[in-house]
């Protein structure tokens, strides 16, 4: 097995399952122009984000970490009528981006895009009472996830979905030696998962278009 296979399977089963889209298309483009880093989500791993808020029944959505908005642009589209989705982008240059994105799809009135460090943004929505939320999704800088997870749970309320990408790097996950700062913000969060009780938790190694990594689901069972 190989990327290219991966990459080569990825893409015959987008082509099946997740159709064309314009305004997707075009985000990934104008991200792409702006220079953005290519880390967004794989159109397969963003429909499958779709889906899990449709399954959920989300009408609260929390996105930490927005980059040019192409994620934000699935979970958005995955709300009924009245449903609100608050993402947290740290890069005035990204939200930028994905503020162009966002109302391209015509999401402008549903999504609330907010400036700033997430370790200063989440405490503004828990004193403004912002939550609960239904699902929250993230995908921002690893090192900082132990600390986005413990804001998550007080935003959250039993039967809300946590979803945490890009937690295996590429194997390195299991290596309990690393020095890596990332790494180790993912072990640290995957340890205080195993022993959080108000949670129901698994992990599931991924490969495709971008290349060998993981995500984990997380089941708010408690307040």
């Amino acid at each position: 097995m190989s990327d290219t296979q991966w990459t080569a399977v990825d893409r015959y089963l987008t082509e099946l399952l997740v159709p064309q889209d314009s305004a997707l298309e075009a985000a990934l483009d104008d991200s792409a122009s702006a220079g953005l880093p290519g880390i967004n989500v794989a159109p397969n791993q963003g429909k499958l984000l779709h889906l899990l808020a449709r399954v959920r029944g989300a009408r609260t959505i929390l996105e930490i970490g927005t980059l040019g908005g192409y994620s934000t642009i699935w979970l958005a589209r995955a709300l009924p009528p009245g449903g609100r989705l608050v993402t947290l982008e740290a890069d005035p240059a990204h939200a930028a981006v994905a503020t162009r994105n966002i109302g391209r799809a015509g999401l402008g009135d549903v999504v609330d895009l907010r400036l700033g460090l997430a370790n200063e943004s989440l405490p503004r929505l828990a004193q403004e009472g912002a939550g609960p939320f239904d699902l929250v999704f993230i995908d921002a800088d690893k090192r900082s996830i132990p600390e986005y997870f413990d804001w998550a749970l007080r935003l959250a309320r039993p039967g809300s979905l946590i979803v945490v990408d890009n937690v295996v790097r590429r194997g390195e996950v299991a290596n309990a030696a690393t020095e890596d700062p990332d790494v180790k913000g993912v072990r640290s969060f995957l340890e205080l998962a195993s022993r959080e009780p108000r949670v129901s938790a698994t992990a599931i190694q991924t490969v495709g278009s971008k290349g060998y990594d993981g995500f984990v689901i997380a089941l708010v069972t408690e307040a």
